[in-house]
């Protein structure tokens, strides 16, 4: 029973950072857009927290896919990790019930 709530605390912080990610990607688009701008200070900070919690994971991810130009894939690969993490996971909390 220890095991299941472990993986189901280990599955939510999986989520949270799922969203983050997520997060991430928009503000990339609107500041890319020109919708939000980095001189606000409120903005500027987000970018730069959610850089540096996203990055390190990130920056691995993207020495290993292609160069794709302008396009940045990587967060889409993490997030389809993240997802077979979780999937993984559920598998082996259903096992131990």
């Amino acid at each position: 029973m220890m095991l299941y709530t472990l993986i189901s605390m280990l599955i939510y912080l999986i989520e949270i950072y799922s969203t983050a990610v997520i997060v991430q990607v928009v503000l990339g688009l609107l500041i890319a857009f020109n919708v939000v701008n980095l001189q606000n200070p409120a903005v500027s900070a987000i970018w730069k927290a959610l850089g540096a919690i996203m990055d390190p994971v990130l920056n691995p991810i993207r020495r290993i896919l292609p160069d794709t130009g302008a396009i940045d894939l990587s967060p889409m690969a993490l997030l389809i990790g993240l997802r077979l993490l979780v999937m993984l996971l559920t598998g082996v909390a259903a096992s131990t019930l």
